[in-house]
């Protein structure tokens, strides 16, 4: 049995007994009942991933920065030049970041993967260079990926988070970086949702009103050219995949695999964050998703194993309309919702303090005999 095959044969269904028993736990303790609102939602769900009440502490926490370049980068999706991804690979490195300072804050360590950066970079502390291309090819005239880099770059996700976990990390946090990202992005949430280019492909990094223009049509000549525009049925857990898991129709009616639509319009860190996710689940380890590209990651993921949603907690809801997409087509509720669109792993570790809250109230919270309070009549 192969990597992908064998973590996504691993991931279960939420435990309905602990879920069951941490509902009757919140119940007991001193405060009114739902009174945490979406907070005891999210306790009862980590409890039913862990099987257990109260489910193990959501830290140490780990997040991992995919890091790759984009083909596509060519169709002038972006003023930004391609070099900033290993430039940033550099400020990540150093400590210089946004996502460091908030790691900081929230005591997180922070791994940033190679996974296909166009430049080669130089070895260092906290980096791994696990690259499964030189970045990807350009989308709107061919494959982004070929199927072997996108197994390579899935299976090196799923081995991220099984070495994180090993390594005593109980909350996984995922990150990226990749220059033009949010178009491989958009066309991957076109094509995992059926939405129209035009309602998921944002301004990114802040483009003018042109450049965003020029933005939808190059997503929507990739669905064209792979075969994914205007897709009816499909989605997530539906049909049969590529081994197991979900599929997409083509415009033509035809099944797409999760793996196939990642390798047409997607990005290596996509796909890589897609194995990270897998791997968290398979784990029964929480993963605090960032923005639209870990959004768009995930929709394959759950594509190809529905119950990898058990195991996701939105950190929050990007600027990016295609975001908001990937939310509620996975049916997942941000925390936070602070019109971010940074990526790097920014928003998730913003709202890592909420999970660890969520849980920590099962763990140390007074029940009302317990604490001699009387419960309401």
């Amino acid at each position: 049995m192969d990597l992908i095959a064998e973590t996504i044969a691993a991931i279960r269904p939420l435990d309905e007994a602990a879920m069951n028993a941490a509902r009757a736990h919140q119940d007991r303790l001193t405060k009114p009942r739902g009174a945490l609102g979406v907070l005891e939602e999210l306790s009862v769900r980590l409890a039913g991933l862990a099987g257990a009440c109260p489910p193990p502490m959501p830290e140490p926490a780990a997040v991992a920065i995919f890091a790759a370049d984009h083909g596509v980068h060519a169709q002038g999706v972006t003023p930004w030049p391609q070099e900033v991804t290993g430039q940033m690979v550099a400020n990540f490195l150093a400590g210089g970041a946004v996502v460091n300072a908030f790691a900081r804050q929230t005591g997180a360590d922070v791994r940033v993967i190679d996974i296909g950066v166009r430049t080669d970079l130089p070895a260092a502390d906290g980096l791994i260079v696990r690259k499964a291309a030189h970045g990807t090819a350009d989308l709107t005239r061919e494959p982004a990926m070929t199927p072997g880099q996108v197994r390579a770059a899935v299976e090196t996700g799923i081995e991220v988070a099984r070495d994180l976990v090993a390594a005593g990390h109980r909350c996984l946090v995922t990150g990226d970086m990749g220059i033009a990202n949010t178009t491989a992005s958009a066309a991957l949430i076109a094509a995992f949702t059926g939405r129209a280019p035009e309602e998921v492909t944002g301004y990114g990094t802040g483009v003018d009103e042109a450049t965003h223009t020029r933005k939808v049509q190059v997503v929507r000549s990739a669905l064209e050219r792979a075969g994914l525009a205007g897709r009816t049925g499909g989605g997530v857990g539906s049909g049969s995949g590529e081994r197991s898991g979900g599929s997409v129709g083509s415009g033509s009616g035809e099944p797409v695999g999760p793996l196939t639509v990642l390798a047409e319009v997607g990005g290596l860190e996509h796909a890589g964050i897609a194995g990270f996710v897998l791997g968290a689940a398979a784990a029964r380890v929480p993963v605090v998703l960032d923005g639209v590209i870990a959004g768009a990651a995930a929709l394959a993921a759950a594509a190809l194993a529905p119950d990898v949603r058990g195991a996701c907690v939105a950190g929050h809801r990007s600027a990016e309309p295609g975001h908001a997409a990937a939310l509620s087509h996975l049916e997942l509720r941000p925390l936070v919702d602070l019109e971010l669109r940074l990526g790097e792993g920014t928003g998730a570790l913003l709202a890592l303090p909420l999970v660890q809250s969520a849980v920590r109230v099962l763990h140390e919270v007074a029940t009302f005999d317990s604490a001699g309070v009387a419960d309401k009549a």
